[in-house]
C-alpha cells in the first residue's frame, strides 16, 4: 500500500507513523508551575539527538481545544524541564501522572513518586526514576499543532545499581526502561542481545580474475 502524506488528514498520519517507529522510549517530564507546584506528563515523542552538545527533543501538542498543556506552559515560562526514565518499577505512576487532571495538580504527589529538587534547573524530579535528564530548553520550534522543545542536558541523575562495576555502562540485567509501541502497547527491554557488525574487509576485497 502508498500512502501520500501531503493528502492524508492528520489523525491518519498519527496512526501511521506511531505504528511503525518504535518503540519510542517514554519521557516522564517534570516541569514547575508559576505557583510553585509540580507538574508530571509522559511523553513517546521523545529522544536524544545529539551529544556535543546534549540535545533531547520533545514533541508536545496542545489539548483538543487548542490550549497548551501545563507542560508546556510551565517549559515557556521556566526554560527547564526534567526527563524522568520510567521502568517497569514506576510504570503505574506513569500512567497515573498521564490522566487528565485539572491544571495545578502535582501529579508526582498523586502518583506517589517521590519529588527531589534539581541541581540545576527550576523543576523536580522523581526520586524512584532510573534516571533522570535536568535540561534547559536551547530552543523551540512551533508548529500549529506541535511544539518541538530542544532540551539540553546539563546534569544527570543515575541510580547506582543501574550502573556496572566501573560505572560506565547501564547494567542491562537492572536498567530496563519500558518503551511504547502503538495505542496501549508497551515493551520493555529485558531481552538483549549482541549484534556485531561484519568486518569491512569481506566486503571490499578486489574481485578475482
Amino acid at each position: 500500500m502508498e500512502f501520500d502524506f501531503e493528502q492524508l488528514e492528520p489523525q491518519s498520519r498519527y496512526r501511521l507513523l506511531t505504528n511503525f517507529i518504535g518503540p519510542r522510549p517514554i519521557a516522564l517530564v517534570s516541569t514547575r508551575s508559576e505557583t510553585g507546584r509540580n507538574n508530571a506528563a509522559p511523553m513517546s515523542f521523545f529522544n536524544v539527538f545529539s551529544h556535543d552538545p546534549a540535545i533531547v527533543v520533545l514533541g508536545i501538542q496542545p489539548r483538543l481545544g487548542g490550549a497548551e498543556k501545563d507542560t508546556m506552559v510551565n517549559i515557556r515560562r521556566t526554560g527547564a524541564f526534567a526527563v524522568n526514565m520510567v521502568d517497569m518499577a514506576i510504570s503505574r505512576q506513569m500512567l497515573v501522572c498521564g490522566l487528565g487532571f485539572e491544571s495545578g495538580v502535582d501529579e508526582l504527589e498523586v502518583s506517589g513518586l517521590t519529588p527531589v529538587e534539581c541541581r540545576k534547573v527550576e523543576a523536580s524530579y522523581a526520586q524512584e526514576a532510573p534516571c533522570v535528564f535536568e535540561c534547559r530548553v536551547e530552543r523551540l520550534i512551533d508548529y500549529p499543532r506541535r511544539t518541538l522543545v530542544l532540551g539540553e542536558v546539563v546534569h544527570m541523575h543515575v541510580r547506582q545499581d543501574c550502573l556496572d562495576a566501573e560505572s560506565r555502562y547501564v547494567d542491562p540485567e537492572r536498567y530496563q526502561p519500558i518503551a511504547r509501541l502503538h495505542a496501549d502497547n508497551y515493551i520493555v527491554s529485558d531481552r538483549q542481545f549482541v549484534l556485531k557488525a561484519p568486518d569491512i574487509d569481506d566486503f571490499s576485497k578486489p574481485p578475482c580474475d
